[in-house]
């Protein structure tokens, strides 16, 4: 990978810039998305909106904006990266899309209820955009920082900086808002939209960490065909991806894998809701497990992954998943849902970690565009998305049971774990030789007679 930047590979001071990223912008991850938000964008819209004239639940249009706000990350974040590597423009566009995000997440604290639906839903998604967007360069820098044999570890301190700032803010917000009156809040809701003024000044706030400590962009002559070069650059890309096997093989595994992955982590605490009755001190209980319990995955198997290699953890985690899946289909307790909720927390910090750091191992050395590499890894994160929970939607309104969806995202990861078993990764057993290869081998007549 060509740089023109004068910088030290494996710079300790760039390393943790780079992981406060994560520090940053996972507070909107965990409060905006998962905790606080859809509760309360629930709570104080009416139960029935119309939109462009057509009636719909709450819930159906916050489910709606989600799915919008991927659908335009999905569809444009691939010209932006092909354009920002062509120009050197990572930390250009990373900025661009954390002001975005943060400034979107400060408009929600205007959201009081239906006569600012436009607001509430609006910010929403873009603030998700802002999110989403920045994501890809952010793991695009990954490769340009660090040495392929420090990718899982830092890969992992990245996601473990997320998982604790997140969390940090998190009990912050709920101390404030569960004891309001003594913090002198006219009203609970008045506090909870404190909670997302707070998320966006944390989002830009330690985002100006990574802003100073990471690599300047490099310094390009601007062409008026910018946009047309963009798109050439991805079009390369994706005509190698297609002749690169194993890369190949991978990102369509992560493809399947990820439509499980991303779908519990967004209707866990739905399932937990409808299925067990959890109330809301109990589901932000179950957000937490799955918060501190992701810490150590993210750190566990990144060791195991130095131990035994990047295919044997994925392997393992994804065994892990199908269980889960298996298993989440016969609960009904609710203690046994929250020991469901801490194994999720487990390889939920490890597949994401390791995925990352896999596929920049599986990116060719030599490639200059890691940028638009990272945008088809992007994109089919974000497809897979809108495909497992439309699944996991579809297999509700047909048998009326979550329970019979559990088992739909199960599938996705027999999947992803069939087409992983085809994957060589550089270095420490990845490959399909030796011992790791006959393993695989195993599992692949393993799930095939189950």
């Amino acid at each position: 990978m060509s740089q023109s930047n004068d910088f030290q590979l494996n710079d300790p001071r760039i390393i943790n810039g780079w992981a406060f990223f994560d520090w940053a912008n996972s507070a909107f991850a965990l409060v905006i998305t998962a905790a606080i938000f859809p509760g309360y964008y629930v709570a104080v819209t009416d139960e029935v909106v119309r939109v462009f004239g057509v009636e719909m639940s709450n819930s159906s249009l916050y489910a709606y904006a989600i799915s919008g706000s991927y659908f335009l990350i999905a569809l444009f974040s691939p010209l932006l990266s092909g354009i920002a590597d062509y120009g050197g423009r990572r930390k250009f566009f990373l900025k661009f899309f954390t002001v975005m995000g943060s400034a979107a997440c400060l408009s929600l604290y205007f959201f009081k209820g239906m006569d600012q639906l436009a607001t509430g839903t609006i910010g929403f998604m873009v603030a998700m955009i802002g999110f989403a967007g920045g994501l890809v360069f952010y793991n695009a820098f990954l490769p340009v920082i660090v040495t392929e044999d420090r990718y899982d570890r830092v890969s992992a301190r990245g996601f473990s900086f997320g998982y604790i700032g997140s969390v940090i803010l998190l009990v912050g917000n709920l101390a404030v808002i569960f004891f309001y009156d003594k913090l002198g809040f006219p009203d609970q809701g008045a506090a909870t939209r404190f909670a997302f003024l707070t998320v966006g000044l944390w989002w830009i706030g330690f985002a100006l960490i990574p802003f100073r400590r990471l690599p300047s962009d490099e310094k390009q002559k601007a062409t008026p065909d910018l946009l047309k070069r963009g798109a050439q650059e991805l079009r390369k890309v994706w005509a190698a991806v297609k002749h690169q096997k194993y890369t190949r093989n991978f990102l369509f595994s992560f493809f399947c894998y990820s439509a499980g992955v991303q779908t519990v982590l967004f209707l866990a605490a739905t399932f937990a809701e409808k299925e067990l009755h959890f109330g809301t001190a109990e589901l932000i209980g179950v957000v937490l497990i799955l918060q501190l319990v992701a810490i150590v995955g993210a750190t566990g198997f990144a060791r195991l992954s130095e131990w035994k290699g990047n295919k044997f953890a994925l392997i393992t985690m994804l065994l892990i998943w199908v269980a889960i899946c298996l298993l989440g289909y016969f609960v009904h307790a609710k203690w046994q849902f929250y020991g469901i909720a801490a194994s999720v927390g487990l390889v939920m910090g490890g597949i994401q970690s390791l995925s990352r750091s896999t596929y920049s191992k599986l990116i060719p050395a030599e490639t200059k565009d890691p940028t638009s590499y990272f945008s088809f890894y992007d994109v089919l994160e974000k497809v897979a998305i809108i495909i497992g929970t439309f699944s996991f939607g579809f297999a509700e309104q047909l048998t009326g049971s979550m329970r019979v969806s559990l088992l739909v995202l199960g599938s996705f990861f027999v999947a992803g774990l069939l087409i992983l078993l085809t994957v060589g990764v550089r270095g420490g057993g990845g490959g399909g030789g030796g011992w790791l290869g006959g393993f695989a081998q195993d599992n692949m007549r393993l799930v095939v007679t189950c």
